[in-house]
């Protein structure tokens, strides 16, 4: 890693890193066209939080509208548009998935742009707001488009553990032989990683923070060493560590400065070797070593119910 990595102002081609303070349509409109292999980034949810403005859905969808578009033009033929969104709650408690009102706005590009909806993750986690009249939101959603069919995408970057590494077939021409991808298993379209709270490592004075992993498994499946990945949310540059990690560039924008302060931090102590984060792949939970299953828990619950 370069110990003396340059964070630019201004967007240029050989840049590794880019961090434009301002709106992030001013950002990607100096950017050349097809220049970016990946566009990754959550925008706000219009819910109030002190980076946003809260506005009709119509204003916000308008808005959206004008940060898609310049996304479309710089990305790539090949490239990949992941879209990570919420739900945004009105004045009388009408949940709205974001990600179903913006999806008619990436459709629009379908036949002009070859866009396509690949999957439509879903990110779980088990802790955030308690609500008391519904039940309380756990998880996010992706979207995941790619510009044309002929796009980049490493399975073997992102595979995960197997559950039954020594399953065998039972029956056919592959009887007694190992069933299972000795390299793990498609992690598949529901992810589940914690959420940055107060107890978490990798915690900032960003309210709306998100955990390395998260950009970085895209970032593995979806590029190449050496390409272009854009963040016009950059918050507390949650993307910006995923890409420079992994040998990416990267160029990002926030309308608040303290929050571009705290990605420039977090750039600089990664680089220094010094930035705490939940590391790659870890599981969520691991029982204890040298533990057995004694009782059967379902067994237990129905003694109690009789």
């Amino acid at each position: 890693m370069d110990s003396k990595l340059e964070i630019a102002e201004t967007f240029r081609r050989e840049n590794c890193a880019t961090f434009f303070h301002g709106n992030c349509v001013d950002m990607l409109k100096t950017l050349p066209t097809a220049c970016a292999q990946l566009v990754v980034t959550s925008p706000p949810y219009n819910v109030g939080k002190e980076y946003e403005e809260s506005t009709t859905v119509e204003k916000y969808l308008e808005f959206q509208e004008l940060v898609i578009k310049e996304c479309i033009r710089i990305l790539r033929p090949g490239g990949s548009i992941c879209w990570q969104l919420g739900t945004h709650t009105n004045g009388q408690n009408l949940v709205l998935p974001l990600d179903l009102l913006v999806h008619p706005v990436f459709a629009t590009y379908f036949k002009t742009d070859n866009l396509r909806l690949r999957n439509r993750i879903i990110w779980t986690f088990e802790h955030g707001l308690n609500c008391n009249n519904r039940f309380s939101g756990r998880y996010e959603t992706i979207l995941w488009y790619s510009k044309g069919d002929d796009y980049t995408f490493d399975l073997n970057a992102v595979r995960v553990p197997q559950k039954y590494p020594g399953k065998r077939a039972f029956k056919g021409k592959r009887k007694g032989q190992f069933t299972s991808n000795p390299l793990g298993k498609n992690p598949g379209d529901v992810w589940s990683l914690p959420n940055v709270k107060a107890n978490h490592v990798e915690k900032t004075g960003h309210p709306c923070q998100f955990p390395i992993e998260l950009p970085e498994r895209l970032i593995l499946a979806l590029t190449k060493k050496g390409d272009l990945v854009v963040d016009p949310f950059l918050g507390s540059g949650t993307t910006a560590i995923a890409s420079i990690a992994n040998g990416r560039k990267v160029a990002g924008a926030d309308i608040k400065l303290k929050y571009l302060k705290i990605a420039r931090s977090r750039v600089s102590q990664f680089i220094e070797g010094t930035l705490k984060r939940r590391p790659y792949g870890k599981p969520i939970f691991e029982p204890p070593p040298n533990t057995t299953l004694t009782t059967n828990p379902f067994k237990q619950l129905e003694r109690q119910m009789h």
